[in-house]
């Protein structure tokens, strides 16, 4: 049973995390200091620090990666790159089907995250990107009643060893080699695989120090060639007989004449100047962009999004972009999988009665193009149901809490007044005062300032009651010859006799005002029919 499974043992009496820390007792352990095996690194040495880290001294290894990221600024550019793009990530607790008292101290052990240095510990604890793991030493304090980590040192790497026979268990290097089981309860201890295999060989320190080691090669190389670029070949020659104290003298002045351009040398002594040294820098800073597009495929899996060199396309920069964002979703499951196991466990165990470890979880997802899901989201509603917490989940917006203020759309701005609504108000200018229904019911409409959509709505209803006012009108102006006409057929006239009547009547005085009626009411009809079309095309558009 290892100690996991005993925290959450709620049969066995409760435990309490120990008062002091383990390395409190390892005072010799602080005062050591590292021997930089990065200093004068050959391919054979290289070679021999890989393989002693094989065998379970994880040592040298250590203070080389340290050596490294030190000495190369491209190595440690690409590596702060990739550590520093899990500290924004957002997290969470989750416990499947809590019930109403998991849920509470789920809230309660969120809310003890949250006062914590949280993205320090995520930075310490991605060192292990590079060397492989990465440890952190928890101090626990009783503060009220609550158990919290009260300090989080990050150790060094040098300070572990892993066993002979376990090469996955980390162990806190002692004076007599055999090292020393790590203390429950008070360490984070991340283990990062960069490849398939055990602890001892899975960091990217090993894919990295060949590349570092042919650039360091190449960079005192292109120095030593910038030293004695375009500076002259300078001979001494002295005479037979000359002691050696004469020729240091000699070879003291030749060696300063070429910085102070000035020296003294005896009368029978001479320097001879030769050709200026010449040669090409292209295979010193092609070696040396080779090691650094090396690093940064190891680091970020590729090389656009590290530096630009004018070959590559916007296409191929997105690919390598979508690798490094693969790459952090794999750092960020790795981190989850340790947080769980040594800090969210410890704190439930000690702040709460859980029976159930809750799960650390990053949200890694990336929130989806706002501008291209407002055009295709009204699209697709009209002819699928689209959930609304789909929605939410795919753009990163969080549900309303009860009250809380939310965004409203703008109204929408009223379109311009097009010529049906200007022909409308002209009409409306000119029936003003004809003294008729129909005229009326034109006037009425606004003629003044500019028209809303549903202000012109009211006006193309009140245009539809004119027929019936322009059938009152013009049944007033025909009674006088309909009441003629039946006088003359109830006095027994033939309809002849009545018809002629009739003719003798015409032209009315009135008729004048009746056509124009007419034709007042054919022009709204029309341009009310060319305002509403206007207003379906508006509406279709919008």
């Amino acid at each position: 049973m290892d100690w996991l499974d005993r925290l959450l043992d709620r049969g066995k009496k409760r435990l309490n995390p120990p008062h002091d820390t383990q390395t409190a007792e390892w005072r010799w352990l602080p005062r050591e200091f590292a021997e930089h095996p990065g200093r004068h690194l050959t391919p054979a040495r290289a070679a021999g620090l890989l393989l002693e880290a094989e065998r379970g001294d994880l040592r040298a290894l250590a203070e080389l990666a340290d050596d490294m990221e030190e000495r190369d600024a491209h190595l440690f550019a690409e590596l702060m790159k990739r550590r520093r793009a899990c500290l924004s990530a957002e997290w969470k607790l989750e416990l499947r089907n809590a019930d109403t008292g998991e849920q509470k101290a789920l809230g309660l052990l969120t809310e003890l995250l949250q006062d914590m240095p949280l993205p320090d510990v995520l930075f310490d604890l991605t060192d292990a990107i590079h060397k492989g793991y990465s440890a952190i030493e928890m101090e626990w304090r009783r503060t009220g009643a609550l158990w919290l980590p009260v300090t989080l040192e990050h150790r060094p790497a040098a300070w572990f060893m892993t066993a002979q026979d376990a090469r996955d268990v980390l162990l806190l290097r002692t004076a007599d080699g055999k090292g020393q089981v790590l203390q429950p309860y008070t360490w984070l201890c991340h283990h990062q695989k960069a490849r398939s295999g055990y602890m001892t060989n899975t960091a990217l320190a090993r894919v990295t120090v060949w590349p570092f080691l042919f650039r360091a090669y190449s960079s005192r190389d292109f120095a030593e060639f910038l030293e004695i670029y375009g500076l002259p070949v300078r001979l001494g020659r002295y005479p037979p007989g000359a002691t050696e104290q004469e020729r240091s003298r000699l070879l003291a002045a030749v060696t300063a004449i070429g910085h102070n351009a000035a020296g003294i040398l005896p009368a029978n002594m001479a320097i001879e100047f030769q050709q200026a040294a010449a040669g090409e820098p292209d295979a010193f800073m092609a070696m040396i962009a080779w090691a650094e597009k090396s690093i940064s495929k190891a680091v970020l899996g590729g090389t656009l999004t590290s530096e630009l060199d004018g070959k590559g396309s916007y296409a191929a920069a997105a690919v390598h972009d979508e690798v490094r964002s693969e790459l952090r979703q794999a750092d960020l499951h790795q981190l989850s999988k340790t947080l769980t196991r040594d800090l969210i466990a410890p704190l439930a165990q000690f702040n709460t009665t859980l029976t159930r470890v809750p799960q650390f979880v990053f949200d890694d997802t990336e929130p989806e193009d706002m501008a291209l899901y407002a055009d295709a989201l009204p699209k697709l509603a009209t002819v699928m149901p689209v959930p609304l917490g789909w929605v939410q989940r795919k753009l990163k917006i969080p549900a309303a809490a009860e009250g809380e203020p939310l965004l409203q759309a703008a109204p929408p701005a009223a379109p311009p007044a097009g010529p049906g609504a200007a022909a409308l108000k002209a009409v409306g200018k000119a029936a003003q005062g004809a003294g008729c229904a129909c005229c009326g019911a034109v006037a009425a409409l606004k003629v003044e300032g500019a028209e809303t959509p549903h202000d012109m709505q009211d006006d193309i209803e009140q245009l539809g009651r004119m027929p019936h006012d322009m059938q009152a009108q013009a049944e007033g102006w025909l009674q006088p010859v309909l009441d003629a006409a039946q006088a003359g057929l109830a006095a027994g006239q033939s309809a002849e006799v009545v018809l002629a009547g009739l003719m003798q009547r015409f032209p009315l005085a009135e008729d004048s005002q009746l056509i124009q009626a007419l034709a007042q009411a054919l022009l709204v009809a029309d341009l009310a029919g060319q305002w509403e079309a206007q207003q379906d095309v508006a509406d279709g558009q919008a």
